[in-house]
């Protein structure tokens, strides 16, 4: 199925999750501290990571801005687990480029249903051509960098994978609950403003680029069916 890796230091949680993952026909890969976790991340091919946000040499935050920052794993999709439950925390998260947040306690079993969910959306984007060019809009996936008029325009994490999600379904509306599940995850809980505030920011920062995100009143966004066509 797949190869995850655990970087966990509760050893309990650790075995059980590798037990299940394991049961489920995934291959497990272990580490009970974000340095260790590191090295596996780049040394081996792996195909998602579960994260722990509390560790005790570096933070999980730290791992996984170091993860997203790094041209041989910004492509790994993660899942952040934690005790932390606040709304700032996940946003935190996801802004740093988290696929899905899973708040301690939790249900293995909910949690082998959103592995699932990250895996198969990581693997259609793996399908997805590398480089994006589109009128005034250039977007490397590979190296998360995007190019307005060939000036490269610094994008969040979560700004660029919201910017490919929208390109991706061109000429398609997404709603702003669906955009919810796709961008920032699973039952992110986070509120339906939140997609309309990074939308304001991320027209903001791509300028005339800006423009081929359209509005549907009443129901979300699309991205323009060709360079000449704004928002509504």
């Amino acid at each position: 199925m797949a190869r995850i890796l655990i970087i966990e230091d509760e050893l309990d949680l650790q075995k059980v999750l590798a037990f299940n993952l394991r049961q489920a026909g995934h291959e497990v890969l272990s580490a009970a501290g974000g340095r260790e976790g590191l090295v596996l991340a780049s040394e081996r091919s792996v195909d998602l990571v579960l994260l722990d946000l509390m560790l005790p040499d570096i933070g999980g935050t730290e791992v996984c801005r170091t993860l997203k920052r790094e041209p041989k794993t910004n492509q790994l999709p993660v899942i952040m687990l934690t005790a932390k439950a606040e709304e700032v925390d996940r946003i935190v998260g996801f802004e740093l480029g988290a696929e899905d947040y899973v708040v301690k306690p939790f249900s293995v079993r909910e949690l082998l249903l959103r592995i699932d969910v990250v895996l198969r959306r990581s693997r259609t984007n793996a399908t997805s051509p590398a480089t994006v060019s589109f009128g005034r809009l250039r977007v490397d996936r590979e190296a998360h960098r995007a190019f307005v008029d060939d000036r490269e325009t610094e994008l969040t994490a979560i700004e660029f994978k919201l910017l490919l999600t929208l390109y991706d379904r061109q000429n398609r509306v997404q709603s702003r609950a669906s955009l919810l599940d796709d961008v920032w995850g699973v039952d992110a809980n986070v509120t339906t403003r939140t997609v309309d505030t990074h939308v304001k920011r991320l027209r903001e920062k791509l300028g005339p680029a800006g423009d081929y995100i359209e509005t549907v009143r009443g129901v979300g966004y699309r991205f323009a069916d060709s360079p000449g066509e704004g928002p509504a």
